[in-house]
């Protein structure tokens, strides 16, 4: 389909476009990509000053760990056919087999189910059958690429970095179940609420988001400290203390986002017509029957894009999960802040860069898989009517 005339951009401005994205990449996704290529290397390729030693790794390959030319075709054949069935055949399936109203549990299931069968062949199958193709291969199996996984071996494994991923999803986990179940319900109530007062709370609510994190943590710390004196009338001397558990840092990351929330869902739900409410009302719903079955189906978008802005939040918060969690509890963010402070051995370093590297995996597998419906959701809010 031709673009028409009128609406064709001139030479000049593609080429500033053009520049301008080579420049960003350059600026912004280069670093990560480079920091990808040092965690798989041993410290002397890491660090060295030629750059395609970093690239091919002389020395890692020098210790037999590598990757063959087998290797890298078949790795690259898995990786396409995943590639396709992740954003081709799967959203068909979860189309096809989920019921309305489990669009969002058919999505969670179908990416776990998904993530855990790429790493089982990724990682474990295919490795093996390597192995033996390259040992009987002669010169295509010889190492031409080097690579290794010791370093992501030792964080996960040996500095058991696994604790600081589940404390994590713990906290992530809890700041996007509250502040999505408060936020659809408070953002329906005013969205179709035409009083002064749903106005008003908008506006303190904006006031409240705009306040400082350390504000609220401050508010909040004398409280955690002191929660077993103050809870101890209810359990007893079973009373917790919320200082340095992942639900304190979940109530203060749900106070500081529920703002956002609800602002954002309530944009979503001026976007649906009140007649759709109208007609659910006539053929029997309650309220509350025609949000769940009628509206939300419809919102689906606008909460999986909400969902991801919560998700980013307490996923990447650094000061208040350092503030308000111990060394036991920590998530991933502040701790890969304390390897970068404590590490001095190139070794260490080079861990540290493949512990922040991990924490970026699944970012990239969440925008990747739910593109379609965060530009959806991102569409919808931004037109009115």
């Amino acid at each position: 389909m031709s673009t028409p005339k009128a609406m064709q951009q001139s030479l000049a401005l593609r080429v500033s476009s053009a520049s301008f994205l080579i420049f960003w990449c350059l600026i912004a996704a280069f670093p990560i990509f480079w920091i990808l290529v040092m965690s798989f290397k041993s410290p002397v390729d890491a660090f060295s000053a030629q750059p395609l030693d970093v690239i091919f790794g002389p020395a890692t390959r020098a210790a037999g760990e590598g990757l063959s030319l087998i290797d890298l075709s078949l790795g690259a054949v898995v990786l396409w056919f995943a590639y396709r069935f992740a954003f081709r055949e799967l959203p068909q399936m979860v189309t096809r087999f989920t019921r309305p109203g489990t669009v969002v549990m058919g999505w969670v299931i179908a990416v776990l189910g998904f993530a855990v069968a790429f790493i089982v062949l990724f990682f474990g199958l295919l490795p093996w059958l390597l192995s033996g193709l390259n040992a009987i291969s002669g010169p295509l199996g010889e190492p031409v690429l080097g690579l290794t996984t010791q370093h992501y071996k030792s964080v996960w494994v040996e500095n058991q970095f696994y604790r600081n991923f589940i404390n994590s999803i713990i906290v992530t986990a809890g700041v996007v179940t509250i502040s999505l179940t408060v936020g659809t319900l408070a953002g329906y109530g005013l969205a179709r609420s035409g009083s002064n007062l749903a106005f008003w709370l908008l506006i303190v609510a904006l006031i409240f988001r705009a306040l400082p994190h350390s504000v609220l943590v401050a508010g909040y710390l004398p409280v955690f400290i002191n929660s077993s004196e103050i809870l101890r009338p209810i359990f007893g001397d079973a009373a917790p203390t919320l200082y340095g558990q992942p639900y304190a840092v979940i109530a203060v990351l749900v106070a500081i986002n529920q703002p956002f929330t609800i602002w954002m869902l309530r944009s979503f739900f001026q976007n649906i017509p009140s007649e759709l409410d109208e007609a659910a009302r006539v053929d029997g719903c309650s309220h509350f029957q025609a949000f769940r079955r009628v509206i939300m189906p419809v919102m689906w978008p606008g909460v999986i894009t909400t969902g991801l802005f919560s998700f980013l939040l307490g996923y990447n918060d650094f000061l208040v999960t350092s503030l308000l969690l111990d060394a036991q509890n920590q998530t991933m963010v502040p701790a890969i802040a304390g390897y970068f402070n404590r590490e001095t051995t190139t070794t260490d370093q080079v861990e540290a860069v493949a512990a922040a590297v991990s924490i970026t995996a699944p970012l990239f597998l969440l925008v990747m898989v739910f593109q379609r419906q965060i530009v959806s959701g991102l569409t919808a809010g931004a037109v009115k009517g």
